[in-house]
């Protein structure tokens, strides 16, 4: 069983919001499910995933400017501010500080609604510490 975790954080790198994909699935599909829950921001830091033209569309109708590279297999490059994208690395800390959690990062539990539970556990403790 392979599952796939989709996340929003603030600027310092603290969780908002989860969706769980099964991993075979692409990153689109968090990216939809996600859409309507994400905060006004003015810019919103993504991986190479999350790149496809709607997603930017709909992040730019909503005010905030997406940045996020291009696909290597597009054929037009996509501009983003390399600079301002290496502030990701709050996403992958965020990420980090929930596998300090063993149940987190050893998936005990087989039921994708227990496991999300069991993040948002430690998502809560992480919030606030």
């Amino acid at each position: 069983m392979n599952t796939k975790l989709h996340a929003i954080t603030d600027t310092s790198g603290r969780p908002i919001r989860f969706f769980i994909t099964a991993g075979q699935v692409s990153d689109y599909t968090g990216a939809a499910a996600l859409m309507n829950g994400l905060p006004e921001a003015e810019w919103l830091l993504a991986d190479r995933g999350y790149d496809a033209d709607w997603f930017r569309e709909a992040l730019i109708d909503k005010g905030t400017k997406p940045c996020i590279p291009g696909r290597k297999s597009r054929k037009k490059a996509v501009k983003y501010d390399k600079r301002r994208y290496k502030r990701r690395n709050r996403i992958e800390r965020m990420f980090g500080r929930l596998k300090d959690w063993r149940r987190v990062a050893t998936r005990y539990d087989r039921s994708p609604t227990v496991f999300l539970s069991a993040i948002a556990l430690a998502a809560t403790v992480i919030f606030w510490l």
